[in-house]
């Protein structure tokens, strides 16, 4: 449960032997590349990526393709899934051996780029296809040939389509025309219609046309309506087998999938590879480069750099005081779930010792108060558990906060039983703790509800911890003074706050604790006063010493924002205890209707009831953790371990070690 001791890598290799060298780091994915200072008579490498950038979205969009035809053909054909989940295993040496395959992956490149663009221009004439279609429905009961349809020497015939509600006032309006006559050839949505009339009457007749949507018919040939759908219908399927077929193809290519994401991921190394240049310095025949190793991985490295060239020359030592190494975390799977959580404030820096362990412990036991129902802390740990345990492999963001719910439920099981609830029912004759919606104890002569007292009591011994905590740090970096004044003294005054709290309590029955707790924080904070201005000089050491004493509001408002635990708690069983009031009453009714809804009501109002709880939790768990715990001690802006080349998109590369 700590930071990796980091070793700083110092290179010297010949240029000619970069890639080498490069492979040789990923290999042991254990080393970060860093920019190398500058050096007398050495200039930037160069870069150029833009060649690899182009063919790995030429890879992304072939596999979007692929990847999608696939899922799309097998969900229609209900054949089971063939493709590998992503982050599926990939050993090392088939990862670096796709370099010798890359005709073969480009070759399924070049089919799948054909393929895609024949079937968007398809896709294209199938719209038209369509729309032409769509056209000659209108005039689908035109039984005479198109090409009949003609102007003669005085008469001029127009035909086209209207829409429907268009019909009675258009033939109304063209009925004032002497020598005009329409006539309805075909009915649908629109109607088709031919109009006759004297070509001395046509702009009249446009007028009234344009008016209402007249749309002029775009065939003047010898075929009928019905032979022009028929033609039209022929189109679009052949068009649509077509497209088909190609699909099939792309199907064919399946199982070049697997290929396609190895090499887009290997190809994503190469790019890698490539901008690390600009991070080295080189001077006409030598490379240099800077590093950091974690120190258990030194030999590694050292053997792996070896075994790749002999021309070279490198060196590990201790990073100096400027120097800002990477933060490396080392914990095992459980306490790992709660890194996320940490690092969404920001990672710890190198200098400092990992919390992660005991801001875990804590978000549990935070988590599990604020669900407070052990049905509730069984889905949690049963649904968290399973994503965490699916996930294990290739943690994610998800798996891992899943696995700190899954944890969360335990503790949330244990204050469940504590506290005599199970999806709002009770569980035992008697609770063991107080109620949280009736009982109320009395602090110092004044009627505080039981389970905010609790609260308060936890908060103490929350903020008592990150003194020590703060005290630990300092120590370990030699600051005695500071870590015994700062940390050490107001985690003793916190031990005097608590023991005065529950001796003020009257049902703790403890009223010997209030002067022994009185005492041990007047005591301590006199101290701080005293030596909070040590580091001051002049008058500053007078300020420093109120300032300390000022804090002490501060410390009563941060006792405060453990109230959030209660509010929180109290609302979630305040629902599932209504939830099951009503349910059983349901239920004890016998009647078969409200025992079903007495069902769904447990189902939906309880799954409702944890969603919005678990959403309170993260939320001001998190926020306690951060202000009032991280607040005493807690530095942050760290930045964490990226080895070379150790982050994929599809695959998840085993180490040759444990192929």
């Amino acid at each position: 449960m700590a930071i990796a001791k980091m070793k700083k890598l110092h290179l010297i290799g010949m240029a000619y032997d970069r890639d080498r060298i490069l492979n040789a780091l990923h290999k042991t994915n254990a080393a970060e590349i860093i920019y190398q200072t500058e050096k007398v008579d050495t200039l930037p490498m160069k870069v150029s990526g833009e060649a690899l950038s182009v063919r790995i979205a030429a890879v992304e969009a072939a596999l979007t393709a692929l990847v999608t035809e696939t899922d799309r053909f097998e969900k229609e054909s209900g054949v089971k899934s063939s493709m590998e989940k992503d982050g599926f295993d990939v050993s090392y040496a088939e990862f670096m051996s796709v370099k010798d395959r890359q005709d073969e992956a480009e070759e399924v490149l070049s089919k799948v780029a054909t393929l895609v663009d024949r079937r968007n221009a398809l896709k294209g004439d199938l719209t038209k296809a369509k729309r032409e279609l769509d056209v000659a429905k209108i005039y689908e009961n035109v039984s005479l040939p198109f090409s009949i349809y003609k102007d003669t020497a005085h008469t001029r015939v127009r035909v086209g389509a209207l829409p429907y509600s268009a019909k009675l006032p258009v033939t109304e309006e063209l009925s004032q025309i002497e020598l005009c006559e329409i006539e309805e050839i075909s009915v649908d949505e629109q109607v088709a219609v031919a109009v006759y009339s004297h070509k001395d009457d046509a702009p009249n007749v446009d007028a009234v046309l344009a008016a209402y949507g007249f749309t002029e018919c775009p065939y003047k040939g010898d075929f009928s309506g019905k032979q022009n759908v028929q033609d039209k219908g022929k189109e679009v399927e052949r068009i649509l087998m077509e497209i088909s077929e190609l699909e099939q193809g792309m199907y064919a290519l399946k199982d070049k999938i697997r290929l396609l994401k190895i090499y887009y991921d290997y190809l994503c190394f190469e790019l890698e590879k490539e901008r690390t240049g600009e991070k080295m310095r080189q001077t006409q025949s030598t490379l240099l480069l800077e590093g950091y190793v974690p120190e258990k991985s030194v030999e590694e490295v050292t053997q792996a750099l070896g075994a790749c060239s002999s021309a070279i020359f490198l060196e590990f030592t201790d990073p100096t005081d400027e120097d800002e190494p990477p933060t490396l975390l080392e914990n095992n799977s459980v306490v790992g779930c709660f890194e996320g959580i940490t690092n969404t404030f920001a990672p710890p820096n190198y200098r400092e010792f990992d919390p992660n362990l005991i801001m875990g412990i804590f978000y549990s036991i935070f988590m599990g108060f604020i669900i407070g129902d052990a049905g509730y802390g069984i889905m949690m740990l049963l649904g968290g558990g399973i994503l965490w345990w699916k996930g294990r492999k290739r943690p994610t963001g998800v798996s891992r906060l899943a696995g700190a719910f899954a944890v969360g439920g335990v503790f949330a099981i244990i204050w469940g039983l504590l506290f005599n609830s199970l999806f709002g029912f009770p569980v035992f004759e008697k609770a063991f703790m107080p109620n949280a919606q009736t009982d109320m104890w009395i602090l110092a002569g004044i009627s505080v509800p039981s389970v905010l007292i609790i609260c308060m009591v936890i908060g103490v011994l929350h903020l008592m911890v990150g003194y020590v905590c703060k005290a630990v740090q300092e120590w370990r970096r030699g600051n005695f003074l500071d870590g015994l004044f700062d940390g050490v003294v107001w985690a003793l005054f916190s031990i005097g706050v608590g023991l005065a709290i529950v001796g003020f309590t009257e049902e703790a029955k403890l009223p010997q604790l209030v002067p022994v707790g009185g005492i041990t924080a007047g005591v301590t904070l006199l101290i701080a006063m005293l030596t909070a201005g040590r580091h001051a000089k002049g008058f500053g050491k007078v300020t420093k010493g109120f300032g300390a004493a000022y804090g002490v509001i501060n410390y009563a408002s941060d006792i405060l924002s453990y109230a959030r635990l209660y509010g929180l708690m109290l609302s979630g069983a305040v629902i599932a205890g209504i939830i099951a009031d009503y349910s059983g009453q349901f239920i004890a009714s016998g009647n078969v209707a409200l025992i079903i809804l007495a069902v769904v009501l447990l189902i939906v109002g309880n799954g409702f009831n944890l969603v919005m709880n678990l959403l309170g939790a993260y939320i001001h768990d998190a926020r306690l953790q951060y202000v009032e715990f991280y607040g005493k001690f807690y530095e942050g802006e760290g930045e964490l371990f990226r080895p070379l080349g150790g982050e994929y998109r599809y695959i998840s590369v085993v180490p040759e070690k444990n192929e």
